[in-house]
């Protein structure tokens, strides 16, 4: 035998262990993710792909279902009521998101130009106390506020608008931007904390060099926050598009989709179509259109906030 042949030989089982004990690890790691990915498979994965099958059928969740293919599909294509609630989703997506990461972006960045120390810290939890708060007691303490009676409409007859007054959620006219409102109080604070964190990361020799240059407050945002954080950007329009597409609790809480149609979203007609109108394969097809939508909006933008990371 060489003395190659020996080396190999004695490197061999030293390979042979290696790859056991990397095997042995995978499998241990595998037992730990087996239980969170059994609950995930049951009451995520095959939830959706019942929805799938069921976007196939007429059904109405009890009696027999009947193979229709596509009709379901070409009914929430063509069907005036369909398209109008996903409309009102894409007129939420400028209340829940556009303005909120806006504002956001606005706010975190005085907060962190200003107000340093306790007083930002007090600044954050006092802005992030809405996120915390479940969307359906915003909505019924929303609901409260701006009722006829409620306290919006008690301020403005103080101070001498009285006649501008209204049931701002029972309006055809304005009840979707109060929906709206409320979708921006609750998110504004999410928006702030995460625009705020990444701010603090962001080199502090660059805002004072930009200070010492006499840029203004302006020049700072533009030329150095925003394209400092395009990443949490991103994500905060990655989570407020998907919330006013998925929108469901503070609606169905505030105006239950009404009044009429105004401020019906597809989370509403989804609801309404499977349970009051008993037409299961609608309903799903809707909730399938709906991914497929969510997907179609938000994969690009995860693309090009992280190349623009890189």
């Amino acid at each position: 035998m060489t003395p190659g042949d020996r080396t190999l030989a004695l490197r061999t089982p030293r390979r042979i262990s290696l790859l056991r004990g990397i095997r042995r690890d995978a499998l241990v790691g595998w037992l730990f993710v087996l239980p969170a990915l059994s609950m995930y498979a049951l009451f995520v994965l095959q939830p959706l792909a019942l929805t799938v099958q069921y976007s196939f059928y007429r059904w109405d969740g009890i009696g027999p279902a009947t193979w229709i293919g596509l009709s379901n599909y070409a009914t929430v294509l063509s069907d005036p009521d369909m398209r109008e609630t996903i409309l009102n989703a894409f007129r939420l997506v400028v209340f829940f998101s556009l303005i909120p990461v806006t504002l956001g972006l606005i706010v975190a960045s005085v907060i962190h130009r200003v107000a340093t120390g306790r007083l930002g810290a007090a600044a954050r939890t006092v802005l992030f106390l809405p996120q915390v708060m479940p969307l359906v007691a915003a909505g019924i303490i929303w609901g409260w506020l701006l009722a006829l009676t409620g306290l919006v409409n008690q301020f403005l007859t103080a101070i001498g608008l009285g006649g501008v007054t209204r049931a701002w959620l029972g309006d055809f006219d304005t009840a979707l931007p109060a929906v709206g409102l409320i979708g921006i109080w609750v998110l504004l604070g999410f928006c702030i904390v995460l625009l705020l964190t990444g701010m603090t990361k962001v080199d502090a020799a660059l805002y004072e060099s930009a200070r010492i240059d006499g840029a203004s407050w302006f020049q700072e945002l533009k030329s150095i926050t925003i394209p400092s954080l395009r990443y949490e950007i991103g994500v905060c329009l990655t989570v407020t598009i998907i919330a006013a597409l998925a929108a469901f609790d503070i609606v169905y809480v505030s105006t239950a989709g009404g009044p009429g149609k105004s401020t019906t979203v597809p989370g509403i007609q989804i609801y309404y179509t499977a349970f009051l109108e008993r037409q299961v394969g609608l309903a799903s097809a809707l909730a399938v259109a709906l991914t497929v939508l969510v997907l179609v909006i938000i994969l690009p933008l995860q693309r090009l906030t992280r190349g623009s990371d890189r």
